[in-house]
């Protein structure tokens, strides 16, 4: 179903270019929702192992670090690669949509985390301590103090990583996973079509801009400040 009658985007599969939104739409959802509750997790461990916190441990702080750091460091293409074997154990494949997700949460999730370390660093310290003077929990302090607390930035933070996710998503595609990347690279570059390319980057740069519109006007909504 080419757009030959206007003969603007010959070369487009306007069916096959959908397909390829969804497949990004699914990359992008699902793996910025396990990033947000894995990067959160390692977040708080981050922060609450820390020296004068709550749960100060310097060897669980050091070995959470150095494993966030870690693959933080690593370029997404190259983590990808190294993850083949990974990914073809889990999935069963290493192309499609599916097989993509693995790389795009364990390249996202470390980024995450260090962006929920900062966030909770910038909750004033009088706030936690008169919850456990109060006598809370730790699980307590976790749930209605440093969540409620640094809620705007957290989203923020989350919005930022999506826009990475959809860049990340592009980068997999070029190994197969799918998407407006594989579609762009596929039939876009390797056959010279340049319409494809054209279109398939537009339409990017328009799930970018949704992204980031939402995250911006969620955080506006819940910061009180």
């Amino acid at each position: 179903m080419n757009n030959e009658a206007t003969g603007l985007f010959p070369n487009v599969d306007w069916e096959e270019m959908w397909q390829a939104t969804l497949e990004t739409l699914y990359m992008t959802g699902v793996s910025t929702i396990v990033t947000f509750i894995l990067g959160l997790v390692l977040g708080i461990i981050l922060f609450l192992t820390a020296p004068h916190q709550l749960w100060a441990n310097k060897i669980v702080n050091f070995l959470t670090g150095a494993v966030v750091n870690i693959f933080r460091s690593i370029p997404f293409i190259i983590l990808v690669i190294l993850l083949i074997p990974f990914t073809s154990f889990l999935m069963g494949s290493i192309r499609g949509a599916n097989a993509a997700l693995p790389a795009l949460i364990i390249g996202a999730a470390p980024f995450y985390a260090r962006m929920v370390l900062i966030a909770l660093k910038e909750i004033d310290r009088g706030v936690i301590e008169a919850a456990r003077s109060m006598g809370a929990t730790t699980g307590t302090i976790i749930w209605k103090v440093l969540i409620p607390e640094s809620l705007p930035a957290l989203i923020s933070g989350i919005t930022v990583t999506a826009v990475a996710l959809v860049g990340y998503t592009a980068m997999a595609g070029i190994i197969g996973a799918g998407g407006l990347g594989y579609l762009a690279f596929q039939d876009g570059f390797q056959r010279s079509q340049n319409d494809v390319t054209f279109v398939a980057t537009v339409l990017v740069l328009v799930v970018v801009f949704i992204i980031q519109f939402i995250g911006d006007l969620i955080t506006a909504k819940i910061d009180k400040r």
